[in-house]
């Protein structure tokens, strides 16, 4: 019987985020056993966000050995990578970069997303996504295709390609999870070669493509001596680092979801089935075991915070929490984490932060932020419920935002359910459980092992009656504004009613 869910067994969780790189050495009984992190830079101009590939390489190998230091190389089974979603970049036959990496946010394609969108319609909308957006890889990847300079025998990378490559020591296959904003077909499990031909995206260019959770191969002799995980250990494909952040939640039953508050709302939840949006904000990945991972990212969330009250630093916002607890004000700010619109649950490019009811003072205005967030997310689950996905199993409350303990207890009041705080629910954690399935356990054997809640909060339903009429008025803000469409909020409304 194998041992990956004991505590001899070490599996290593591999995160490449935007500004740092993290790996994770956590044994098979979820236990963290050592944790390192090297900082990413990146160049930021106008819609460009571009990353140097080699330093996701230096930076990650380096955290690697940092990692490892003092553990015994035999109790290392396997190790999988997750990075951002949608970035990619060109790289030669021997997996060489020729371009910069194109960051998840870079919207230089934006003349391209149209052609895509027209050619790979039938496709987009089977898949359930509808279109593409702008940032998405294939209109990236057509923005790169343009240059003329460009060599025979380039080769499309996702940002953890570049990784297994050099940790197996030859080209290996990327995940359907990184793939999909490249155009991959869920559904087919294959590249959608008619409409990817009428693009001009050469097949050759474009990886194999595998469910997450196979195993690709094993880490080579260059690669152990860069990072210090032993010759012969397991690769594993992996997810994007949302995905990674739902399987460190435990959010893997269908119905359940996890909410991962951060500079914005991202919301990551399991379905049986294929979840298809008309609106075009909530989009499917695969997960491991056949099951669909419906989710969303909105514009606003806890970067509010960061708008609103640019000095205020950790210590002055937990200030400000312990005042505007007292308050119990009403009013709201539509919290707009930047400019560009929203989107999702619901898509606005004009879209604005707007304020209801008369704030009085940094803590009203403070409170009414974090009321803001709490409204949102109801919506959003709202939205979900609208579009046939199940919203009823556990709930997960993860990201920065989630340790604002006040914070977290009004988000469950608002929404009238229970809500879970894991002790650790950070994507490099994701992948060490993704990796423990390589030797031997299923995901829901290994995330049911490794996977350790903190705390459950349990909802007021005396304050969840008291905030309900908040929330309709807020519901009936953004119909008046054009932003929220009137059949979502009949669904919204008659939710409340139950």
């Amino acid at each position: 019987m194998s041992d990956a869910l004991s505590p001899e067994a070490v599996h290593l969780g591999l995160d490449l985020g935007t500004q740092s790189a993290r790996a994770v050495a956590v044994d098979g009984t979820g236990r963290l056993l050592a944790a390192a992190s090297r900082p990413l830079t990146g160049h930021r101009d106008g819609v460009r966000h571009e990353q140097d590939p080699e330093q996701w390489w230096s930076a990650l190998a380096a955290a690697c050995r940092e990692a490892l230091t003092g553990i015994d190389p035999r109790r290392v089974r396997g190790l999988a990578v997750d990075a951002t979603s949608g970035t990619v970049l060109l790289a030669d036959a021997q997996g060489r970069p020729l371009t910069p990496g194109l960051m998840y946010d870079d919207r230089r394609a934006d003349a391209y997303t149209e052609r895509v969108n027209t050619h790979g319609a039938p496709v987009w909308d089977k898949l359930g996504y509808r279109a593409m957006q702008p940032s998405w890889a294939l209109p990236k990847l057509l923005w790169l295709l343009d240059d003329p300079t460009l060599p025979a025998g380039v080769r499309l990378l996702h940002q953890a390609d570049l990784v297994t490559w050099r940790l197996a020591g030859h080209q290996v296959a990327s995940d359907a999870s990184h793939a999909l904003k490249t155009g991959y077909d869920l559904i087919a499990e294959r590249w959608p070669e008619g409409e990817l031909d009428a693009l001009g995206v050469p097949a050759e260019l474009l990886p194999d493509v595998v469910r997450p959770g196979t195993v690709l191969g094993t880490v080579c002799a260059e690669a152990a001596e860069s990072t210090g995980i032993p010759a012969g250990t397991l690769i594993t494909a992996g997810m994007t680092d949302g995905c990674a952040a739902q399987i460190a939640a435990g959010a893997l039953t269908p119905g359940s979801w996890n909410a991962v508050l951060g500079t914005t709302l991202v919301f990551k939840g399991a379905s049986p089935h294929l979840v298809r949006d008309p609106g075009g904000v909530v989009y499917c990945h695969r997960g491991p075991g056949g099951t669909w991972l419906p989710g969303g990212a909105s514009s606003s969330g806890a970067g509010i915070l960061t708008h609103r009250f640019p000095s205020a630093g950790p210590a002055g916002l937990d200030a400000l929490t312990a005042r505007a607890a007292a308050t119990g004000s009403t009013a709201v700010v539509y919290p707009l984490a930047g400019s560009g619109g929203e989107r999702f649950p619901f898509r606005a490019p004009e879209a604005e932060s707007f304020v209801l009811g008369e704030p009085a003072g940094d803590a009203e205005e403070f409170h009414a932020c974090l009321l803001g967030v709490a409204l949102l997310e109801r919506l959003c689950f709202d939205y979900l419920d609208h579009l046939g996905a199940p919203v009823d199993g556990p709930l997960t409350f993860t990201g920065g935002g989630a340790r604002n303990r006040y914070w977290a207890q009004l988000r469950a009041d608002v929404l009238g359910r229970p809500a879970r705080l894991p002790e650790q629910a950070e994507s490099a954690l994701g992948m060490a459980v993704l990796a423990a399935t390589a030797s031997g356990a299923t995901l829901k054997e290994a995330a049911g092992a490794m996977v350790r809640l903190r705390e459950e909060l349990r909802p007021d339903p005396a304050r969840t009656a008291r905030l309900l009429p908040v929330y309709l008025d807020f519901v009936d803000a953004l119909v008046r504004r054009g932003w929220l469409a009137p059949a979502v909020a009949d669904h919204a409304r008659g939710k409340a009613r139950q």
